[in-house]
């Protein structure tokens, strides 16, 4: 779908729809727009524009009747295939067809619309996993910044591994997680999501099947079908990861490997217990399953910390650990890191220099200092009590407004409620009626895509006003949809 972040300007004296023939012209003549783009459905095309669609229709027939632009029954406007041959003597590269023939699938739709819906200015933002700009440490940060130059000697590229003098932190830092590590064990990597990519690429076989819970993050990404890779969902109780599927699932499916978010499960919040972690890993010892361990939400506590980690819980070498920055304090960063075996830790950062040579060193640089210097510590305090103050509001939100229409448990830290609709809606429909309001959520069908009756909801983006505002107008709109 093309992006269209222009509307016409109802004070000129050009006509709207005279506006609009020219700025798809330009598109198409810029090579912007190729053959065979697909234009959004006229309704909101319409909406876009800021026109009514009588408007719209007049300029659609006038790009059509140049031929310019065409209509396919049943599928929409496209931009037409003698585009080019309307417009110069020579046929330009028709990109479409190369698209089709890429490593990597597109996401899926209605990630592609969050992606770009998360940039609209005065978009309430009710599902978004981010830490709000509000929460941004700006003293903090700069005092960082002016003690870098000390530290820095150059901007080089960095070793394989990453940092020495980051990995020598974070060494320290995983220690009071229980977590003892040597530093030739820990890679840096450019935040949580590279860690996946380069495990997945690096270690499984094609046609590999990875288990998890569902619903899970991961099924919102195209990124793994892209390498071959399968998943297998996994239920979940209220201690976490049901364990009596995976041996079934190892055994009947010749599963791989084992991802778990075992702490503030991002969609649901569920905190797995610490006797169903020690369960676990005797259970992937037995059956020889190896684990990544996803942790990137385990200093959002809110109410207590949260058990020791899987890693810690264990000296063979099974899990391969990903912590990161991302959640806690920015994601602009790019920093996570990878615990695991050394030769494993070897190969994985053998494959990044690959892929980039390696993560932004000032960005190194910043995280190591944000260490050192003990900020970050004193940072995770203020998240975490503002943190709460949000969580208090969407609750309270949710009681005053959603109490006769969905159920729900209140997150013990993270950043999500695990909305449950009493009655099943179109999650399509929904996402659109609440886009066109202002609201941008992430319905539960993005996770589990057979959930048809939760919504993954976010206190963590919006500010106080917004959420409150957000969460009246989209039960408003979850109350039309019932009716």
């Amino acid at each position: 779908m093309l992006t269209i972040d222009w509307a016409p300007n109802h004070k000129d004296s050009m006509p709207l729809y005279r506006q609009i023939t020219e700025y798809i012209k330009n598109k198409i003549t810029l090579g912007e727009w190729p053959i065979h783009s697909k234009l959004p459905p006229q309704r909101r095309l319409a909406h876009i524009l800021q026109v009514n669609r009588s408007t719209l229709t007049i300029a659609l027939d006038e790009l059509i009747a140049d031929g310019l632009l065409e209509t396919r029954a049943g599928s929409g406007t496209w931009v037409a295939n003698n585009t080019w041959s309307v417009l110069a003597s020579t046929p330009t590269v028709n990109w479409n067809s190369y698209l089709d023939k890429g490593l990597y699938l597109p996401n899926l739709q209605i990630i592609q619309e969050i992606n770009q819906a998360e940039f609209k200015p005065n978009m309430i933002r009710l599902g978004t996993g981010e830490l709000s700009p509000e929460f941004f440490p700006r003293d903090m940060m700069s005092s960082i910044l002016r003690n870098l130059p000390e530290r820095i000697n150059s901007l080089g590229y960095e070793e394989p591994k990453g940092l020495l003098f980051l990995r020598q932190q974070i060494r320290i830092y995983l220690r009071s997680l229980g977590i003892d590590t040597s530093v030739s064990s820990i890679m840096i990597v450019s935040g949580a999501l590279q860690a996946l990519q380069l495990i997945c690429s690096s270690l499984l076989p094609k046609d590999s099947t990875i288990l998890l819970e569902k619903p899970s993050y991961l099924f919102s990404l195209k990124l793994f079908q892209s390498m071959n890779m399968q998943f297998s969902g996994i239920p979940l109780d209220k201690e976490g990861i049901e364990l009596t599927p995976i041996a079934f699932q190892k055994q009947h499916k010749n599963a791989n490997l084992l991802y778990t978010i075992p702490c503030f499960h991002n969609p649901t919040s569920i905190v797995m217990s610490k006797q169903r972690r020690r369960d676990l890993i005797h259970l992937c010892q037995q059956e020889q399953l190896p684990v990544i361990e996803d942790d990137v939400y385990r200093e959002l506590w809110l109410d207590s910390p949260p058990p020791m980690p899987l890693k810690a819980l264990e000296r063979e070498g099974l899990v391969l650990y990903i912590g990161s920055l991302s959640k806690s304090l920015s994601p602009g960063l790019r920093i996570g890191w990878i615990v695991g075996p050394e030769p494993v830790i070897e190969r994985l950062a053998d494959v990044k220099m690959q892929n980039d040579y390696g993560s932004s060193s000032l960005s190194q640089w910043t995280a190591a200092e944000w260490f050192a210097s003990g900020l970050y510590q004193q940072h995770l305090e203020e998240v975490r009590k503002a943190l709460r103050i949000r969580r208090e509001a969407a609750c309270k939100s949710l009681q005053t407004h959603f109490a006769d229409i969905a159920t729900w448990q209140v997150p013990t830290g993270g950043f999500y409620i695990w909305l449950s609709l009493t009655h099943p809606l179109s999650m399509q429909k929904l996402f659109n009626l609440a886009l066109n309001e202002g609201l941008l959520i992430h319905p539960g069908s993005i996770y589990d895509y057979l959930s048809n009756r939760h919504l993954r909801l976010s206190y963590s983006y919006a500010s106080l006003s917004e959420l409150k505002e957000g969460l009246y107008r989209l039960s408003v709109i979850i109350k039309t949809l019932k009716t």
